[in-house]
């Protein structure tokens, strides 16, 4: 078949999965309801509904031997999830408040499955060993979720722990309960369940074969196929629902549907088909995705805790570290310009920033800080016009051995936290013109490669400037 029938048959594909899976989720909903499952409980199986796209296409793709693009479905979708449900809600609703008895439950869980991933990931455990160290922490989590207090206050753990677990289960119950809303279901929706459930398999299979045939043909390597075109199309559903609701101020529906997506999604979309079929040999692609997911949820994790929730800041902070992830993957993928281990490199700046935020004083938990202590909104515009320019001037100097366009997209994220979309679009605009002039020492003008720098760099700004007009209205109206 000619390329043009496979994009088709991608995007049919695409559609059908999430338009069924957005309609196997209510009706789970509804069946939870009638069955009596706890909010909490009702919305961890929402969450695995809503990750079926991911989940088949991840196992469609370890079952055909495509460990890569598995892999990269799975791990690149949490890391998506962790800028598009936690960093861009928080800075579309201006803050997201959270409980720090809620961010320790479900982020205890998120750190271990995300530490036993890149162990198994790196090969320091099989996928077998990797699915009993999740099991052992998820199945009584889940026991946690779908009790109720008396239940919790019988199991045998001290007082002092049912207590704590009795009120962060109910302080989650109370965010949940408002946004997990669904009426008594019927066997006609038990009925639609299965038939969605069949469709969402299949039009996900369609698609994950379209999209691997696709990526063979333009010649893209299996890791971004998986962890970047696949993991974003297939994560768009939890990304609007999580927007949605971070703007109606359900900051702990936010964090457990985040968190318990990528949770199950390394569950059963990586580590039970793996340990069927095989993760395949390790590579530095895969490691580096699996180090980024796990750092993105310690960082995530850790503004949230300090803050009692997320800020536009850290909202910002969280997808700029996505973007400076795409650009190391991609640029780990450009043969014989950048090694992985050297794309690994702008990890350690991400880290460097991060800890610089984290030791700034804490706000008080009233105030929706946008800007950093002692910033105006001009200094932060200037700001993103000196990143820009010095990620131009060493990506200049370094030549073709270093590509740094995609780094270019922090600018319009950094001015995003100044509210104002005109200056949002301005450094959008400059950056994408860097991006063209930066090709020629690069040695990729003209090429498809500076054409995906190019357009992430013009996506990026445009939601950014988007996200800007929405926090200049709020602010101004």
């Amino acid at each position: 078949m000619s390329s043009a029938t496979w994009i088709v048959l991608f995007v049919l594909g695409t559609g059908v999965s999430l338009g069924s899976s957005w309609l196997l989720v209510s009706r789970l909903e509804r069946l939870g309801e009638r069955v009596g499952m706890s909010e909490a409980l009702l919305g961890m199986v929402a969450a695995l509904a809503a990750d079926a796209p991911e989940i088949t296409s991840a196992v469609t793709a370890l079952a055909h031997g495509q460990a890569a693009v598995g892999a990269g479905v799975v791990v690149g979708s949490n890391v998506f999830n962790l800028a598009a449900l936690l960093g861009l809600g928080a800075v579309v609703a201006g803050r997201i408040r959270l409980h720090r008895r809620v961010i320790w439950l479900s982020g205890t869980v998120a750190l271990w499955v995300a530490l036993v991933c890149v162990l198994t990931v790196l090969g320091l455990c099989s996928a077998i060993v990797g699915l009993i160290l999740v099991a052992v922490v998820l199945a009584p989590y889940l026991v946690v979720l779908g009790s109720k207090p008396e239940r919790i206050a019988r199991l045998p753990l001290p007082t002092a722990w049912t207590r704590w677990l009795t009120a962060a289960v109910h302080e989650e119950e109370l965010e949940i309960d408002e946004a997990v809303t669904a009426p008594r279901g019927t066997w006609r929706d038990a009925v639609v369940a299965a038939v969605m459930l069949v469709t969402v398999v299949a039009a996900s299979t369609l698609m994950e074969s379209a999209g691997t045939t696709l990526g063979t043909r333009f010649g893209m390597a299996d890791i971004i196929t998986g962890g970047l075109v696949l993991a974003i199309v297939t994560s768009l559903p939890n990304a609007v629902a999580a927007v949605y609701l971070a703007a109606r101020g359900r900051g702990a529906a936010v964090l457990s549907t985040a968190l318990n997506s990528n949770a199950l999604n390394i569950a059963v979309g990586l580590l039970l088909p793996a340990a069927i079929t095989g993760l395949g040999p390790r590579t530095g692609q895969g490691v580096m995705v699996a180090g980024w997911y796990a750092g993105l949820t310690v960082l995530a994790l850790a503004f949230a805790y300090r803050d009692k929730g997320l800020t536009r800041l850290s909202g910002a902070v969280i997808i700029g570290a996505y973007l400076v992830f795409v650009a190391a993957l991609i640029a780990s993928t450009l043969g014989g310009h950048v090694s992985p281990v050297m794309a690994l490199f702008p990890a350690a700046l991400v880290a460097g920033v991060s800890v610089l935020l984290l030791a700034w004083p804490r706000r008080s938990a009233d105030a929706r800080p946008a800007l950093p202590p002692g910033w105006s909104r001009s200094r932060a515009w200037h700001v993103s016009l000196a990143l820009c320019a010095g990620i131009a001037v060493v990506d200049a100097a370094t030549g073709h051995r270093l590509v740094l366009i995609g780094l270019l997209a922090i600018g319009p994220c950094c001015a995003l936290v100044s509210g104002r979309w005109r200056g949002t679009a301005a450094t959008g605009a400059i950056a994408l013109g860097l991006g063209v002039l930066l090709g020629l020492p690069d040695g990729v003008f003209a090429t498809y490669i500076q054409y995906a720098f190019l357009a992430a760099i013009a996506i990026v700004g445009c939601v950014a400037t988007a996200c800007a007009a929405v926090i200049e209205q709020r602010q101004t109206g």
